[in-house]
């Protein structure tokens, strides 16, 4: 029992140290811009992060099992072209739409965590081709146009009357929650963890890896159809150019969260933390009237900081 109590120690430290992050920004903010602390910046806030904590969560899976997924932010852009494409050209429901758009981004994750695993190729490599693939089948999907899909989504991102919190916020909660519990209470989680710790000696356990892989990156991908949906209903639109960087957002607030990148270590929840401080960082700075140079400035040293203390950890723990 005792020798938990270091783990859990360092997991509350963790905890308390993002908690802490975004405390500070919201103050320095708040000190620093006009209106920062009104209840209308902080419900704008929650209903602009739902899109990339759900395509985040999905991230936060592969990498603690010790890949990568790179093709997200175009995976997105396919699945919402098909959803414009049913919906807009063909005038199917919008049940139809979004099953479609939900499995063309599971076949997506799926086929790239198979290349991936069954023939031992570098998530990275795989996932650069499916993100050309993609983005090159939105553009056909979309004659390469926008496609306006009205109110007909609407309704996903427009707050609940008496929150001010959109029906988008709380399925993106939603999913947070079944993804830690995914992570944390299933056999297939407990399995990405091994396999992100040494693959290899799950390997010579006898435990096939292919079969969780490719699971992690369908549901990663079917995460990435969900974010479509919930990007063209605050959009009211579906853009094939949408989603370019959000894969560098997406592993952002993973790393900020505490997610290796040499796997076998995460948190869905601490996942979400991270694209809170994205949101607020990338809010405050817009609002003190940051130009887009600076914004990438400091958002990349976040990325590089977050990085830099994730192996630090790492050299901590393996002393």
């Amino acid at each position: 029992m005792k020798s938990m109590q270091p783990t859990y120690r360092l997991i509350l430290a963790q905890y308390a140290g993002l908690l802490a992050a975004i405390l500070t920004l919201i103050v320095f903010f708040g000190i620093k811009a006009n209106n920062f602390l009104s209840m209308t910046t902080l419900t704008t806030i929650a209903n602009r992060v739902p899109d990339l904590t759900v395509i985040a969560v999905g991230m936060t899976l592969v990498l603690i099992a010790g890949g990568i997924d790179l093709s997200v932010g175009s995976v997105m852009a396919l699945c919402a072209s098909m959803l414009g494409l049913l919906m807009v050209d063909y005038r199917f429901p919008l049940w139809v739409g979004v099953l479609a758009a939900v499995m063309v981004g599971t076949l997506c994750g799926a086929l790239s965590g198979w290349i991936s695993a069954a023939y031992r190729i570098p998530a990275f490599i795989v996932t650069l081709g499916m993100l050309e693939i993609a983005r090159g089948g939105a553009y056909l999907l979309t004659n390469s146009s926008t496609k306006y899909v009205g109110s007909s989504l609407g309704w996903f991102s427009e707050p609940i009357s008496g929150s001010g919190l959109s029906v988008s916020f709380f399925i993106a909660i939603g999913v947070v929650l079944i993804g830690q519990w995914l992570l944390h209470g299933t056999v297939l989680g407990r399995t990405a963890v091994a396999i992100g710790t040494n693959a290899e000696s799950v390997r010579m356990a006898g435990v096939r890896t292919t079969g969780p892989l490719v699971t992690l990156y369908a549901i990663c991908g079917g995460l990435c159809g969900l974010a479509g949906l919930i990007q063209s209903s605050r959009l009211s639109s579906v853009d094939p150019n949408a989603g370019i960087g959000m894969e560098l957002n997406a592993i952002a607030a993973c790393v900020i969260g505490g997610t290796s990148l040499r796997g076998g270590q995460g948190s869905v929840v601490r996942t979400f933390i991270g694209v809170l401080i994205i949101s607020i960082l990338e809010t405050g700075l817009a609002q003190m009237g940051a130009t887009d140079p600076i914004k990438h400035i400091v958002t990349g040293s976040v990325i590089i900081l977050a990085v830099l203390l994730d192996s630090l950890r790492q050299r901590s723990a393996d002393r």
